[in-house]
Order: structure tokens, then sequence, then C-alpha cells
């Protein structure tokens, strides 16, 4: 029995969306730059099949392939602050509703000196 990947097989819907639009993002910025797919995938070091496949935004294209198209694009600097924790306001309000009020408890006034 082959285990099955879910998430390829029938991913979230904005997720497959998201992927299309990328896919159709990428070769925009390819025919616009007048580069062919051999171009591209020479520049990058993969095959065509690759660069057709991420153009299509197909589910099981690796993210070096999507992110090396981006830079080869000039178009990774979007690419690197996805996720980033500083924007993440939901991850920032959970963080700053678990932290400490206080550092130590209080043990009163010391006159021990």
């Amino acid at each position: 029995m082959v285990a099955r990947n879910q998430l390829l097989e029938a991913p979230p819907y904005p997720v497959e969306q998201a992927l299309k639009r990328l896919g159709e993002n990428l070769r925009t910025a390819r025919v616009r730059r007048r580069y062919t797919m051999e171009e591209v995938a020479s520049k990058i070091g993969t095959g065509p099949r690759a660069v057709m496949d991420a153009e299509k935004g197909k589910r099981s294209t690796g993210i070096a392939v999507y992110a090396a198209l981006l830079w080869l694009y000039d178009l990774l600097q979007p690419f690197e602050d996805l996720a980033n924790p500083v924007k993440d306001e939901e991850g920032l309000s959970l963080a700053m509703a678990k932290e400490k009020t206080r550092a130590r408890k209080s043990g009163g006034l010391d006159s021990d000196f």
C-alpha cells in the first residue's frame, strides 16, 4: 500500500488558487523578459519540464524551483518576506498573551542592606 499525500491530491482551495496565480505570474514574467522555457531552465539549473510545471502552478513542483524563478526575474524580495515573524499579527498577539506580566513574585520590601 502506497501512502498518498493528501495535500498534493486535494489541497485547500485557497492554496490551489494561490499556486495557480503564482504560476501565471511567473509565466507573465518570463514572457515579458522574452525568455524561452529552455533558457530559463538552463539559467536556474533545471529542466524545461520543471519550469512548465511551475508556470502551471503544479502542486508537486518543488519550492526551490519557484524560488529560483522568482530570483531569476528579480522578484525574490517579497518571497523573502513571507511568514516574517515581525509581521505575524496573530502570532505576536498570542505570544504577548502568554508572556508573564512580572519577572518574579514580589516578596515585599526588604530592609536587609
